[in-house]
């Protein structure tokens, strides 16, 4: 009888989607080749540039202070930066970044991740085509765009316009400029999503996709019942970092919006820049503190929504 493609995936796999623990040996114990005194440098690392930083921060943000003095004022800047009314309208715009971005990426890095793993003419020199924004500063990203999306002088509406169409302005339109630095955001981080599917994608055992082939499996369905599963921790990798990237954006929308037009395109971060730039450190601190709290409510469930998906996947 013919083999189907339900059985495409070995049991011992199919035991680990139903979340049968993987056979380990009776009494077996996982020893880290190095000595405990081994992890003291990294962790006398981690409390300088981390742990200490972030403490600090904490207390900072019940004062208000200068280079030269220290006043503690309690939950006074807390009340002050949620009651600026600039807070609801970023704090909406930095949630809609983050969720476009780390979606694009996902969707458009695996599609790219199978495109290029496939038996295609130059696939070497396309997965460095694809790679390489990746490799270029975000400022000068940033102030590129800014020209080329320019409404009167920028190379896209100069291109749209011999064709009879008149552009938007990408970064003059309060309902456009969110969008357009988003946009650029996907194209430079792209690569990196691309690469961390290709990792995934590269790992799976190919048997499976032997099997799938004999079986007469369609290319949909072998994407479907193989190469995504089985690349689902690198689809929680990309979601985790792109959603922490979106939600701590600040260069590439101040490179190229400064949070304008007006404030349509303000993110948390940039908020608190500018709480910074006028001389309310304090008050700056504590947004900075709001922003960590933030990160840390969204990520947290997230990853352990993902890590327990990877684990009966």
């Amino acid at each position: 009888m013919a083999q189907t493609f339900a059985n495409v995936v070995p049991p011992q796999v199919r035991n680990r989607r139903r979340g049968a623990p993987p056979a380990t040996s009776a009494g077996r114990k996982t020893r880290s080749m190095y000595p405990s005194w081994f992890y003291i440098p990294a962790a006398a690392l981690y409390v300088v540039l981390f742990a200490v930083p972030t403490f600090a921060s904490f207390y900072f943000s019940l004062t208000r202070w200068s280079l030269f003095d220290v006043q503690f004022i309690g939950l006074d800047n807390f009340v002050q930066f949620f009651s600026d009314p600039q807070l609801s309208l970023a704090f909406v715009n930095t949630v809609v970044y983050a969720v476009v971005t780390s979606g694009l990426k996902v969707v458009l890095g695996l599609a790219l991740a199978v495109l290029l793993t496939s038996e295609i003419i130059g696939r070497g020199y396309l997965r460095a085509v694809t790679f390489f924004p990746v490799l270029v500063s975000t400022i000068g990203v940033g102030l590129t765009f800014k020209v080329l999306l320019d409404p009167f002088d920028g190379l896209v509406n100069g291109a749209l316009s011999v064709f009879g169409i008149e552009g938007p302005g990408w970064l003059t339109d309060p309902n456009l400029a969110l969008v357009s630095v988003a946009l650029v955001d996907v194209w430079k981080g792209l690569g990196i999503a691309t690469l961390i599917y290709i990792a995934g994608i590269v790992a799976i055992p190919q048997e499976y996709f032997e099997a799938a082939r004999v079986d007469g499996a369609s290319a949909w369905k072998v994407f479907r019942n193989i190469t995504f599963p089985l690349s689902w921790p690198a689809t929680g990798t990309v979601v985790i970092l792109s959603l922490i990237g979106g939600l701590r954006s600040f260069d590439l929308i101040w490179a190229m919006t400064k949070g304008g037009p007006g404030f349509s395109s303000d993110v948390i971060a940039s908020v608190i820049y500018k709480q910074y730039q006028a001389g309310f450190y304090g008050l700056s601190t504590a947004g900075n503190v709001v922003l960590f709290v933030v990160v840390t409510a969204v990520m947290i469930p997230i990853s352990i929504l993902i890590n327990k998906r990877s684990v009966d996947a």
